[in-house]
């Protein structure tokens, strides 16, 4: 029998094989969003739907923009894998996933089209209507892996989704010509940019070392906020942005 899909907004549905009860009972506040890095729609949704791929997600917005869910939100979807973020590894239970029909970095990353786009957001302030998710809340799958992926990657509309009231942005520095800071560098810069980033949600030690890790959740950083330039160093225009992003954030009022 066919499934109902949650969202109201036009859907078909197709069920995935790949999904179980969220664990610890925990529930969705993170939104995730991923590219597909496939050729073609169909193909991704035969993944996704295969039992043998041990992957699923809950949504895939194709390149015109229609919508097909495949997991109901009230389940665990296979689509974030060994990730973190704000202190939780098993994100695939607190979690909605939306796959993104784009090719990825298989060749070149291609821009998101019009309409694809706006099915995102209309996708995403449905899902909000039925989940607590901060904005910060809404990120990529870089973001909570950052050494194994790099989707949604560098040409995905933050800043677009921002102004249509999801997810968290600021507006970046501009780059300049300092080198800034890489691998086996030490300062205290370092570990500044350390503690925010772990603070807004990435997995990171504060050691003031820049190590490899660093390098990968620097990158992810950069691919989400100052998309312009991808290099893992540590300059001025990524601290400035990194520090205005954190002074951004809603504060939480304390008795």
């Amino acid at each position: 029998m066919a499934g109902v899909c949650d969202t109201s907004i036009e859907a078909n549905w197709r069920e995935a094989s790949n999904f179980e009860a969220r664990r610890n009972e925990l529930i969705p506040d993170l939104l995730i969003m991923h590219y597909t890095g496939m050729q073609s729609a169909q193909a991704a949704l035969d993944i996704l739907c295969r039992p043998e791929s041990k992957v699923s997600c809950h949504y895939l917005v194709d390149e015109q923009g229609s919508i097909t869910q495949m997991v109901a939100e009230k389940h665990r979807a296979w689509h974030a894998g060994r990730a973190h973020w704000a202190g939780e590894n098993d994100i695939n239970s607190c979690s909605i996933g939306i796959e993104i029909v784009n090719q990825g970095h298989i060749l070149e990353l291609q821009p998101f089209p019009d309409r694809q786009i706006e099915a995102v957001m209309a996708l995403s302030l449905d899902i909000f209507k039925r989940h607590a998710i901060l904005p910060r809340n809404v990120i990529g799958h870089s973001d909570i892996a950052p050494g194994r992926k790099k989707d949604p990657g560098e040409k995905f509309p933050w800043d677009t989704l921002y102004e249509n009231g999801i997810g968290h942005f600021v507006e970046p520095e501009q780059i300049g010509d300092d080198p800034g800071f890489g691998i086996g560098d030490r300062h205290d810069d370092i570990a500044k940019a350390q503690r925010l980033l772990a603070q807004y949600g990435y997995l990171i030690s504060d050691d003031g070392h820049f190590d490899e890790n660093t390098d990968f959740v620097v990158r992810a950083f950069q691919r989400h906020f100052r998309p312009l330039k991808i290099d893992g160093r540590l300059d001025y225009s990524t601290l400035t942005t990194l520090m205005r992003l954190s002074k951004a954030l809603p504060r939480i009022a304390t008795s």
